[in-house]
């Protein structure tokens, strides 16, 4: 072979290569999913989103033919399950769970990340925080507990989510708005829900300001008490339980909330069809039945609505934030 030739020949190459790396990845989006999609979730086992996302989880294999891994990352109060969505191939095999903490993490310096570094898929969830306290605790309602905590400052401590997450400063702008310290409540980090309600039972801490649906298990099992929801209607699922407002007169209300999201830069097609495949799962009989057996508050939002209520809600929580001493 010449000089030449030799030439013409690793030109040719070099052609079909690149032809071969520009096709292949077309060729992939026209047959996804062709294996195995992954689900991250920030939080730890047991609690609401975990339980949120395997639900979703299992309803998403039947509609893209897949199977649907649900990984649970935990960490550094949500940033690390978080991150490990941002950071994974835009090609449709990794998607994740986003929660309300994406619109609040930044605000305290925990990260770069927002609603913002994701590909909306589509909202399903939203539930309001609730005071939660062991079964035993001497409080009769949220008056007396609020009074308790206004006479010993610094003597409780609360639990339920990471350092500045969502149940965190549902109880801290609680307590600004009954003219209380928020500092006055020692906040004990945790990785959701799940273990925060089991160190109160266990006597580590006296209140998980957490969801009902969240707090169900052991509310049943005659170990915890709600005392009050901070939504502005009763919970459908414990209607006895009372509102904030209707106990104390306060307007004060707070709700975490969860949806699908992929890493930047989806491709349109890959995106179209997950959208398509969670809207399916959200209206499904399947779906809103776990949901009300479970008691989690079930709302639907499409890629655009999705991405206007995450820039609405970074923007309210930061606010908040900054007003109870949250934010950096």
């Amino acid at each position: 072979m010449t000089h030449r030739s030799r030439r013409a020949w690793l030109a040719t190459a070099i052609a079909a290569l690149s032809f071969a790396t520009t096709t292949l990845p077309a060729a992939a989006q026209a047959n996804y999913p062709s294996r195995p999609v992954t689900l991250i979730v920030p939080w730890g086992a047991g609690g609401g989103t975990d339980a949120t996302a395997r639900i979703v989880g299992s309803l998403l294999e039947k509609e893209l033919g897949q199977p649907v891994t649900v990984v649970n990352r935990t960490g550094g109060s949500g940033v690390v399950g978080h991150a490990a969505i941002a950071a994974a191939p835009p090609d449709g095999y990794t998607i994740g769970m986003a929660t309300v903490e994406i619109s609040m993490m930044h605000w305290q310096g925990l990260t770069e990340l927002s609603g913002a570094s994701y590909t909306p898929i589509g909202l399903v969830n939203i539930d309001p925080a609730g005071i939660q306290v062991r079964a035993d605790a001497p409080y009769k309602n949220v008056k007396d507990l609020l009074a308790a905590i206004k006479a010993s400052p610094g003597k409780y401590k609360a639990s339920g989510t990471g350092q500045g997450g969502i149940w965190h400063l549902a109880l801290a702008g609680l307590l600004r708005d009954q003219k209380i310290d928020p500092a006055a409540v020692g906040w004990v980090p945790s990785n959701g829900a799940a273990p925060g309600l089991q160190d109160m039972v266990a006597g580590g801490v006296e209140i998980a300001p957490v969801s009902l649906p969240e707090a169900r298990s052991l509310i049943d099992a005659g170990k915890v008490r709600s005392l009050a929801i901070m939504s502005d209607k009763p919970s459908a699922l414990y209607p006895k339980v009372p509102t904030l407002k209707s106990e104390t007169g306060s307007d004060w209300t707070m709700a975490a909330w969860r949806g699908i999201v992929a890493p930047k830069g989806l491709p349109k097609d890959i995106h179209d069809k997950l959208a398509a495949a969670v809207r399916k799962v959200a209206a499904s009989k399947e779906y809103t039945d776990f949901m009300a057996s479970r008691g989690f508050g079930v709302i639907y939002a499409g890629p655009e609505d999705f991405a206007k209520f995450m820039a609405k809600s970074d923007q309210e929580l930061g606010a908040t934030m900054k007003a109870v001493g949250i934010a950096k």
